[in-house]
C-alpha cells in the first residue's frame, strides 16, 4: 500500500469533485535559493517560551508565498516557517511553555469521523511532544492532552540522557498529521561530554537538514489529499511531489572543502528516504535516534523512516571547487557547492569508535510481547483501520510494563507496508528481523518462519526510538523501561496510519 505516491485525483475540502493542478519539482528552477538554517536557541535560566503561530513563507524564488504553522520563540514579532532548533545540554533541565497562538479554523481537511476528531471538538487543537525524551507522563505531550488557541502548557524536560537529535512535534489527538503538515515541527539538539570530547565538526560545519515532501496548488498554498467521501476524508497514506529540504526546493548550500555533519530529521508524514551523495562517496554514520553509534558505519545509501534522524559526517576535502547533490531516490535535493579552499585547516578527522554501548542480553527480559500490525475494512464507511494487536486506540491498555524492568516486544507485521514503530519514554535496541508466512499466523494461528533471523542494519545497532517493521517479518526489539511511571503510548510514525487506529497506550507501572 505504500506507493510511490497517491494519486493526486483526491478531492480538496474546497472542491470534492476536483483536484487542482498541483506543483512539481521540475516546474521551478533547480538550485536558486540560498538553503535557510534555523535559528538556534538555547534556554535562558533553563526556560524557553515557544509560540504556535501562522506565517507565510516562499518555499522557492518563483513561488507566491504559502501559509505555513510554525513554533516561534514567543518574543519573535516574525516567525520563521522554520522552526528554531533548541540547543540543551544533558542533565540540565529545560521548561517550555508551549503557547497556542494558532488562528480558531484550519485550513486543511478534518476526518471527523476519526477517534478523538467529533464536530463537538474544537477543529484547531494542539500538543508538543518532545520526540525521543524521557520524561514524566504529565510532559510529554500526550495526545489527549491538547489545548486550543489562548491557552498554553509549560513541561518540563529533566534531560537525564545521552546527547542525541530529539525533535518537537505537534501530538494532538486525531489531527497530528494535519498539524504537522501545516508545519509544526522543529529540531532540538542534546548535547553532552561524550560528544564534546569526539571534536566533531561544529558550528557552521554542523548543518541541521529537516526533509519532507509537501504538495501545493499552484497559487502557492498547501494541498493536503482526501479520499473524495466528504464523510471519511482520510487517506492511508500518500507520497507528495515536492520534497523541502529545511522549507525550501532544491536550494544549495555555499561549503569548504572539508569535513561537515549533518544532522537529518526525516520529518514527512508518510515518505521513507533513500539518500545518498551524487557523487557516489560513502556516508560516514555516526549516530541515529538515540545518539551515538559506538562505531563509525561506512555505507552509501541510507534509508530514513518518518521521524527517524541519522547523524551523518561527509568529507568533501577531496571535491574543491565542484558541486555535489545530495540525492534521495536518485532525486536532487540539495546542492553542495564546494568553494575552491577551506577557510581554516582543521585538524578534524572521522572518528572511528565513538561510545561504549552494551548490547541488552536476551536473557534479561523478563516477558516477550507479541505485538501484531494489521488492517481491515471498517464497518462505518472507512476504507480501513490500521491496528495494533487488534484494538483501537481508546479500548484498554493491555500492555504494562514494570518499571526497571526489560521486556522483548516483537513486531509481527501483517500488512504490506514497512512501518515505523514508535515507543514513547524509552530508547530500545534493535535485536533482529526474520521473514515468516503471515496465512499460517493468521488462519492456522502458528508462526511459520521462512528464513534464519537477521540482524539489524550497522547503522541500527545503537539506542533508537524507531524501528521499521519490513511487511511479513517479525522484527524484535529488547527494551528497558526506565523513568517514570504513568500513561504512555507506542504507534506507527506513518502520522495517517497512527490516527486511524494505529496507536496504542502502554502504562509503566511500579
Amino acid at each position: 500500500m505504500m506507493h510511490d505516491r497517491m494519486d493526486a485525483s483526491a478531492a480538496s475540502p474546497a472542491s470534492p469533485l476536483q483536484t487542482p493542478r498541483l506543483l512539481r519539482t521540475s516546474d521551478l528552477a533547480p538550485f536558486v535559493d540560498p538553503l535557510p538554517l534555523p535559528a538556534r536557541i538555547h534556554p535562558q535560566h533553563g526556560k524557553l517560551h515557544l509560540a504556535m503561530r501562522e506565517t507565510h513563507a516562499k518555499i522557492h524564488r518563483d513561488f507566491p508565498p504559502t501559509r505555513f504553522w510554525t513554533y516561534a520563540e514567543a518574543s519573535n514579532p516574525t516567525p520563521s516557517a522554520l522552526a528554531p532548533i533548541i540547543e540543551a545540554r544533558t542533565q540540565q533541565p529545560l521548561q517550555i511553555e508551549w503557547l497556542n497562538q494558532l488562528p480558531t479554523q484550519h485550513f486543511l481537511p478534518i476526518d471527523h469521523s476519526l477517534h478523538g476528531c467529533g464536530h463537538e471538538i474544537p477543529d484547531v487543537r494542539a500538543v508538543t511532544h518532545l520526540h525521543g525524551a524521557r520524561v514524566p507522563s504529565k510532559d510529554d505531550g500526550y495526545p489527549t492532552d491538547w489545548f486550543t488557541p489562548g491557552q498554553s502548557r509549560t513541561c518540563t524536560y529533566p534531560l537525564q540522557q545521552d546527547a542525541a537529535a530529539l525533535w518537537y512535534h505537534d501530538h494532538a489527538m486525531g489531527i497530528n498529521r494535519l498539524n504537522t503538515y501545516a508545519g509544526l515541527f522543529g529540531m532540538a539538539l542534546l548535547r553532552d561530554h561524550t560528544e564534546d570530547s569526539l571534536n566533531l565538526p561544529a558550528g557552521a560545519h554542523e548543518i541541521p537538514l529537516t526533509l519532507y515532501d509537501r504538495d501545493f496548488t499552484l497559487d502557492g498554498q498547501l494541498y493536503y489529499p482526501t479520499s473524495g467521501d466528504p464523510d471519511h476524508p482520510w487517506v492511508p497514506e500518500f507520497y507528495a511531489n515536492v520534497i523541502l529540504v529545511n522549507g525550501k526546493v532544491r536550494p544549495y548550500l555555499e561549503v569548504e572543502p572539508r569535513l561537515y555533519r549533518l544532522r537529518i530529521l526525516n520529518a514527512a508524514n508518510s515518505r521513507f528516504l533513500s539518500l545518498a551523495l551524487s557523487n557516489g562517496q560513502p556516508f560516514h554514520v555516526i549516530g541515529s535516534d538515540q545518539g551515538l553509534l559506538s562505531e563509525t558505519v561506512s555505507i552509501q545509501t541510507i534509508l530514513v523512516s518518518p521521524a527517524e534522524r541519522a547523524d551523518i559526517l561527509i568529507d568533501l576535502s577531496a571535491f574543491a571547487g565542484q558541486k555535489v547533490h545530495l540525492l534521495n531516490s536518485n532525486q536532487e535535493i540539495l546542492e553542495l557547492r564546494v568553494s575552491p579552499s577551506a577557510k581554516s585547516h582543521a585538524s578534524i578527522s572521522i572518528p572511528t569508535t565513538l561510545r561504549t554501548i552494551t548490547p541488552t542480553p536476551e536473557s534479561s527480559a523478563i516477558l516477550t510481547r507479541t505485538i501484531t500490525l494489521g488492517e481491515r475494512d471498517d464497518k462505518i464507511g472507512n476504507p480501513m483501520v490500521m491496528l495494533i494487536n487488534r484494538k483501537h486506540w481508546h479500548e484498554p491498555v493491555t500492555e504494562q510494563p514494570r518499571l526497571n524492568t526489560t521486556e522483548i516486544w516483537e513486531f509481527v507485521n501483517l500488512t504490506e507496508d514497512t512501518h515505523p514503530m514508535h515507543l514513547h519514554l524509552v530508547r530500545f535496541q534493535v535485536l533482529d528481523r526474520r521473514v515468516f508466512e503471515p496465512y499460517s499466523f493468521n488462519m492456522l494461528k502458528k508462526m511459520k518462519y521462512l528464513s534464519p533471523a537477521v540482524p539489524p542494519e550497522p547503522f541500527e545497532r545503537g539506542w533508537k526510538d524507531i524501528v521499521q517493521c519490513p511487511p511479513s517479518m517479525v522484527t524484535r526489539i529488547i527494551v528497558k523501561f526506565e523513568g517514570y511511571t504513568g500513561n504512555y503510548l507506542y504507534h506507527c510514525h506513518v502520522l495517517e496510519h497512527e490516527a486511524n487506529d494505529m496507536m496504542r497506550p502502554f502504562e509503566v507501572i511500579a
